[in-house]
């Protein structure tokens, strides 16, 4: 219940949330109003630019497609079946967000690297991972898919499984139920899963930067020019970049509560 009238305390708390918010926002209004727009058109221009903004949002995107696609099983079993291990599971989803990402492309490398068993069979049909698109989406796919799969786990928890019950009492599959009853109900965890786990994806740096440093991705293009020229090389870059990504982003929560409005 939303209170109407806020007492001290709610007006303390919203003291120290406000900070918590300052913190975040500033920065980026700082980073945001350092470039003209004249500038950040010039920088639009650049092809290097352009190409990495592109690769950066397909990437993501095909993570995303590809955690749904292998997630969202694995999420309705966790939140319907009880089994051996489901713990254990749960625990498994959650690890890539305490691995340090750099750690992470190590591994990621050691698996689908060249001289591995896996890039060798890949690489029979043409896919590399190394310094190519697949290892960026590996990368992307590793560090953000704990985001979708909890989500929609958590999703299909708030379905009450007696609706599921009744529909199977009244002659659906198990298969009918799932995709008339289960995925649309449990839509708004689903959807909520897709946008953070894609937005993750477009700030991936440390398991891309080990798996394929070329072609770059818009974070790694940021780090090079920073690297290579310095801050003001580096600023409208990334101001670009923050001012795209904030957009899409709220563009899709948007959409999302119209959604479900």
């Amino acid at each position: 219940m939303i209170k109407k009238h806020p007492s001290k305390l709610t007006f303390f708390f919203a003291i120290f949330g406000s900070v918590l918010i300052f913190f975040i926002v500033w920065p980026l209004l700082r980073t945001i109003t350092s470039s003209s727009p004249t500038l950040l058109w010039e920088t639009l221009l650049d092809d290097d630019v352009r190409n990495s903004i592109l690769l950066t949002f397909l990437s993501s995107a095909i993570a995303t497609s590809i955690a749904f696609i292998l997630g969202l099983p694995l999420a309705y079993l966790l939140a319907r079946v009880e089994f051996r291990g489901r713990a254990l599971v749960e625990a498994i989803i959650d690890i890539p967000i305490v691995v340090p990402h750099s750690a992470a492309g190590i591994a990621l490398l050691m698996v689908f690297g060249r001289r591995s068993i896996l890039g060798k069979l890949f690489s029979l049909v043409g896919i590399s991972f190394v310094s190519a698109m697949p290892g960026i989406i590996i990368a992307m796919l590793f560090v953000s898919l704990s985001f979708f799969v909890n989500s929609a786990r958590d999703g299909f928890k708030a379905v009450n499984p007696r609706l599921e019950g009744v529909a199977r009492t009244l002659g659906s599959t198990p298969w009918e139920v799932f995709w008339q009853i289960s995925f649309p109900l449990a839509w708004r965890g689903i959807l909520s899963g897709i946008v953070m786990m894609w937005a993750r994806g477009l700030s991936e740096f440390g398991a891309v930067v080990i798996l394929a440093y070329h072609p770059m991705i818009a974070p790694v293009l940021i780090y090079e020019r920073f690297e290579s020229f310095g801050l003001n090389y580096a600023r409208p870059v990334a101001t670009l970049i923050i001012l795209i990504s904030l957009f899409v982003f709220i563009t899709l929560r948007l959409v999302g509560r119209r959604n479900h409005a």
